[in-house]
């Protein structure tokens, strides 16, 4: 199943962004997913957190949250560097992502990067290490909020161990 789910993934993908729809075309684009889920296959990267579907309700309020928080932070970010005083804090703070599953952290980690005024310098486990611009910015990442919200995203009981029949990858 989650080599199905990879397939229509990548495949619905290829056809949105690549916008040309002739007979040519599609049949490259055909043979372009089908080479991309092999190789992925062949790599042993094909698991259950491929596509996730449980996670499209809230993905779908997930992201229109993280534009406006996008948004709110560039302007903020935009306030401080024309302020003739130049109001920033550089620090850094060390949070733990709640996240069970390397997807739910990676997803975590770059939220934080996306938002402007925050990045994410290191991740280790279960901790990243975030360089905020400000103690407002440090405050709103150690607060939680963004880590409750794409803990959110991961099925009841995530983990990382293999389902049933699955193998785990060399080297595990």
């Amino acid at each position: 199943m989650p080599t199905i789910q990879l397939f229509a993934l990548v495949a619905a993908l290829w056809l949105l962004w690549s916008g040309h729809y002739t007979p040519l075309l599609l049949t490259l684009g055909l043979g372009s997913v089908v080479l991309v889920v092999a190789l992925c296959r062949w790599m042993g990267i094909v698991d259950r957190q491929i596509a996730p579907a449980h996670a499209v309700g809230a993905a779908v309020r997930y992201l229109p949250w993280l534009t406006l928080e996008v948004v709110k932070a560039s302007l903020d970010v935009i306030r401080r560097v024309l302020d003739p005083a130049f109001p920033i804090a550089p620090q850094t703070v060390r949070v733990i992502a709640s996240q069970k599953t390397d997807l739910g952290r990676v997803t975590y980690a770059n939220s934080i990067t996306l938002t402007p005024g925050t990045l994410t310098i290191d991740a280790v486990d279960d901790h990243l290490t975030v360089h905020a611009l400000s103690d407002e910015g440090a405050a709103d990442i150690a607060g939680g909020r963004m880590d409750r919200k794409i803990s959110v995203l991961e099925p009841v009981g995530a983990l990382d161990e293999p389902a049933p029949g699955e193998q785990e990858p060399d080297g595990a």
